[in-house]
């Protein structure tokens, strides 16, 4: 049996490159991997790995078609997540355009399966925090989601797919809670939101919006990933979250945890809010890059979200780490 030709996309990142591991430690000879990267993005951590490294930036065409040409199974990992004003453009040309000519080139190559990632930011969310129930699968994306740009680009970008099903493309889309944990044993990319754990944990950050969100271990989102493409129904998209948890509550676990400096919380909204939004703005305009603070991150962080993972576990078959393990990992 010949092995499955496979392309990933965003393989450098957070998310793709738990994915890549995975797959080759799952399906070893069975699989056939090769990754599509920018150039001058860092590679080092795929030189012990059996795959064959395209350069192709998801902003050229040209360059996603032939990444793409030859593969059976797409696995469309690569995105950006910003919230500050400046980087809405360039939102929309990775997200969004981005998208468009991985879906264009899967079309073109006749593409078997096409798996996206997108986020619980494209899953609607009520407006209401009195009781609202869970968001699931059919949640309709709703007015006060359109003007925050990172949920925008996620929302137009799963609709790119919808629109690759509409002529004919196997696509199914993987929607991730915020994702958090460290796998042992490999020198991975890491991400942002470990990051801001730490320092939540060091006592660096005692700032605490009023909302909620939904969690899930990145080591889980690579699972979903497999399964997705395994046995996810074509057109369809899967919310993939271990747990919902208030901002406070979160906190407070880290807050439990042994060695942390984690003290007294500050309430972050109102006047003080827009303040430390403006002062993330500010500091992602004088850098050009993106800050995890801003405007509209405090604003969609004071929403009360809460997600059902139901579909995943009946359909994909999912079973969820338990939050304090993945916690742990993120931070000890």
């Amino acid at each position: 049996m010949s092995a499955i030709p496979i392309l990933i996309t965003g393989a450098t990142g957070y998310i793709g490159a738990r994915l890549l591991v995975e797959l080759i430690e799952r399906f070893g000879d069975g699989v056939r991997c090769r990754v599509a990267v920018r150039e001058g993005s860092d590679v080092s951590f795929l030189g012990s790995l059996p795959v064959e490294i395209v350069r192709a930036d998801m902003h050229d065409p040209v360059a996603v078609n032939e990444a793409v040409k030859g593969s059976e199974v797409v696995f469309h990992c690569a995105g950006m997540i910003a919230y500050t004003n400046n980087f809405r453009n360039r939102l929309y040309d990775t997200n969004v355009l981005g998208t468009r000519h991985v879906v264009d080139a899967c079309l073109e190559a006749g593409v078997k399966r096409l798996v996206a990632t997108s986020s619980i930011a494209a899953v609607g969310s009520s407006d209401k925090d009195d009781g609202a129930p869970e968001s699931g699968e059919q949640s309709a994306f709703t007015e006060w989601q359109r003007h925050n740009a990172y949920m925008e680009s996620k929302h137009l970008a799963e609709l790119e797919c919808r629109r690759g099903v509409a002529e004919g493309l196997d696509v199914v889309m993987v929607n991730p809670g915020v994702v958090i944990g460290r796998s042992s044993g490999r020198a991975l990319p890491g991400s942002s939101s470990n990051e801001v754990l730490r320092m939540i944990y060091e006592g660096r950050l005692p700032l605490c919006p009023d909302g909620s969100t939904g969690f899930v271990d990145v080591r889980d989102v690579a699972d979903a990933h497999i399964a997705a493409w395994r046995k996810g129904v074509s057109g369809e998209r899967y919310i993939i979250v271990g747990e919902n948890l208030s901002f406070r509550e979160l906190f407070r676990r880290i807050a439990a945890l042994p060695g942390s400096r984690s003290g007294k919380l500050f309430r972050i909204g109102g006047i003080a809010g827009m303040a430390a939004g403006a002062g993330g703005e500010l500091y992602s305009l004088l850098t050009n890059r993106p800050s995890f603070i801003s405007i509209e991150s405090l604003r969609q962080a004071s929403h009360q979200a809460r997600y059902s993972n139901q579909r995943s576990v009946r359909e994909l078959g999912m079973s969820y780490r338990p939050f304090e393990e993945t916690l742990r990992s993120a931070i000890l």
